[in-house]
C-alpha cells in the first residue's frame, strides 16, 4: 500500500517505520526540514531499541523516505495517517489546531479516493466533527478512521510488529477493511483486530491510559500509608497482585508517572467529561496524586539533610522518564531536581540515553555525567529516579567509596532491604522502612 505518516515524530516515525518494514510504501512528512534530513541519512532522533536499524534498512530498500512537502506526499497515497501532537492547554484540554490543521491540508491535496487515519490521540467526537468539516468540501471520496496507538515507549517497535490488540473505529465498512488488510500482518499471534465506532475508539485510548495510570497513582497511594505504618509496599503489592481479578501489572510504587502520555491524557479525558457533566472525581485525584509524587524523594532528602541544602551534591542515576528512551517530557527526575536545586543543592546527571534531552532542559544548572560512578564522586547522596537495567547490580563497594558517606534515595525501589543492610548503606525507598544501619 502507498502511505503517508504526518508526522514523524515518537508515533509517527515508529508507526511508518514498521509498516515500511511489512512491505508498503511509506512518505514520512514533518515540517522540520533538519529532520527530515536526519531521517533521510538514516540517523534516528530519538532512541527506541530496533528502530534505527530498521529505519536504515528500509531507507537502502527505498520502502521509506521523508519529505516537507506534505502536498505531493498526499497526492501519491491511498491512506494518509495523522500522527501530530496534541499538547495540553492550560485548562488540560487537548490542543487540536495541529490534527485540524493537517486534516484540512490533506483534504485539499488529494488525488483520488483516500482514507484519512488519525493516529493521534483525540477527545471523543474529533474523528467525526473532522470527518464532517472534510466532506463539505472534498473533491474525492474520503473516509476518516480513528486508530489510536498503544506503544509503550521503549517497547514501541515490538509493541506495534506484536500488538495486543489493533482498535480501528469507523464508520465505513470499506475504509474498515482497508485498515484491516493494513494491519492483517502484525496479528499473526491471533491477537484481536477490534472494530468500532470512531468515538468508541477514541474513548478507547483515554480509558485505558487512565486506568493504567489510576492503578499506578493507587499503589503510591498505599505506599505513602505503608510508609507512615512501616509497612514493605512490596509485600502489600505481591498480597495484592496475586489475585487474578488485580495482577501485577503497573503495581510497582515510585516517584510517579512521565513521559507524553499519561499526564496530559488522564488531564484531557477529566476535562471531557466535566465538559459533559460528569463528576471526574477519581481522574482529578489520579492526577494530584501522582503531582505530590513527585516531591517523595525531596521530602525524604530535606528530612535527612534540612531544609538548606548549600554546599550539598546528589548524583542522580536516571533522567529520562522511563528505562530504554531518551524522553524527559514530565519526567519526575525534572520536578525532583529542580527542587533541590531551589534549596541551594548541586546535580550531579548520568542517564544512559538522556543527558543530551536533560541538557536542553537544564543547561548549564547541573552537571553532566557519562559514566554512573563518575557522577557520585564526591556526592552526599545517590538518588535513583529511573529504574535503568544496569543501576539493578551496581558495584556498591565502588558506590561507597566514591559517595561521600553510604547513603541513597531510590525512587524505584529496585534493591532489596537485606542487602542494603548487609553492605552498610543507610537507605531510604518508596512505601518500606528505611534502612539505618
Amino acid at each position: 500500500m502507498r502511505i503517508c505518516i504526518v508526522g514523524s515524530g515518537y508515533v509517527g516515525l515508529v508507526t511508518g517505520t514498521c509498516l515500511a518494514d511489512s512491505g508498503n510504501r511509506v512518505i514520512g512528512v514533518d515540517i522540520d526540514e533538519k529532520k527530515v534530513e536526519l531521517l533521510s541519512r538514516g540517523e534516528c532522533p530519538i532512541y527506541e531499541p530496533g528502530l534505527e536499524e530498521m529505519l536504515r534498512a528500509n531507507l537502502k530498500s527505498s520502502r521509506q523516505r521523508f519529505s516537507t512537502d506534505l502536498a505531493e506526499s498526499v497526492r501519491d497515497s491511498t491512506i494518509v495517517f495523522i500522527a501530530v501532537g496534541t499538547p495540553p492547554r492550560d485548562d488540560g484540554s487537548a490542543d487540536l489546531t495541529g490534527v485540524e490543521s493537517v486534516a484540512a491540508a490533506i483534504a485539499a491535496a488529494v488525488g483520488g479516493p483516500t482514507v484519512i487515519v488519525v493516529k493521534s490521540t483525540v477527545p471523543v467526537g474529533t474523528c467525526d466533527r473532522l470527518a464532517a468539516a472534510i466532506e463539505r468540501g472534498a473533491s474525492h471520496p474520503i473516509n476518516v478512521v480513528s486508530n489510536p496507538e498503544f506503544l509503550k515507549e521503549g517497547c514501541a517497535v515490538d509493541d506495534f510488529l506484536r500488538p495486543d490488540r489493533v482498535v480501528i473505529g469507523a464508520d465505513d465498512d470499506d475504509a474498515a477493511e482497508i485498515i484491516t488488510d493494513l494491519y492483517r500482518p502484525f496479528v499473526m499471534n491471533n491477537r484481536p483486530i477490534l472494530r468500532m465506532s470512531r468515538s468508541a475508539a477514541e474513548m478507547t485510548k483515554y480509558a485505558a491510559n487512565a486506568c493504567l495510570a489510576t492503578r499506578i497513582s493507587f499503589i503510591n497511594e498505599i505506599a505513602a500509608i505503608c510508609d507512615r505504618m512501616q509497612v514493605d509496599i512490596n509485600e502489600v503489592r505481591r498480597g495484592i497482585g496475586s489475585d487474578s481479578r488485580i495482577g501485577n501489572h503497573f503495581l510497582y510504587p515510585g516517584v510517579g508517572y512521565g513521559g507524553s502520555c499519561f499526564p496530559k491524557d488522564v488531564q484531557a479525558l477529566a476535562h471531557v467529561g466535566r465538559a459533559a457533566g460528569v463528576d471526574c472525581g477519581i481522574l482529578e485525584a489520579v492526577h494530584r496524586r501522582n503531582v505530590s509524587q513527585h516531591r517523595i524523594l525531596v521530602d525524604k532528602i530535606l528530612e535527612k539533610f534540612g531544609p538548606k541544602l548549600d554546599g550539598r551534591r546528589f548524583a542522580f542515576w536516571g533522567v529520562a522518564f522511563k528505562p530504554k528512551t531518551d524522553d524527559i517530557r514530565e519526567a519526575p527526575s525534572l520536578s525532583i531536581a529542580a527542587a533541590l536545586l531551589d534549596a541551594g543543592a548541586e546535580i550531579a546527571l548520568h542517564d544512559p540515553q538522556a543527558l543530551q534531552t536533560a541538557r536542553a532542559h537544564f543547561g548549564e544548572r547541573v552537571a553532566y555525567c557519562d559514566d554512573a560512578y563518575d557522577a557520585i564522586r564526591g556526592a552526599d547522596a545517590l538518588v535513583i529516579v529511573t529504574e535503568w537495567n544496569e543501576f539493578r547490580n551496581p558495584d556498591f563497594d565502588l558506590i561507597r567509596e566514591r559517595l561521600k558517606q553510604p547513603l541513597i534515595f531510590d525512587g524505584r525501589n529496585i534493591y532489596d532491604l537485606s542487602v542494603m543492610s548487609r553492605r552498610g548503606f543507610e537507605y531510604h525507598s518508596i512505601g518500606r522502612p528505611p534502612v539505618v544501619p
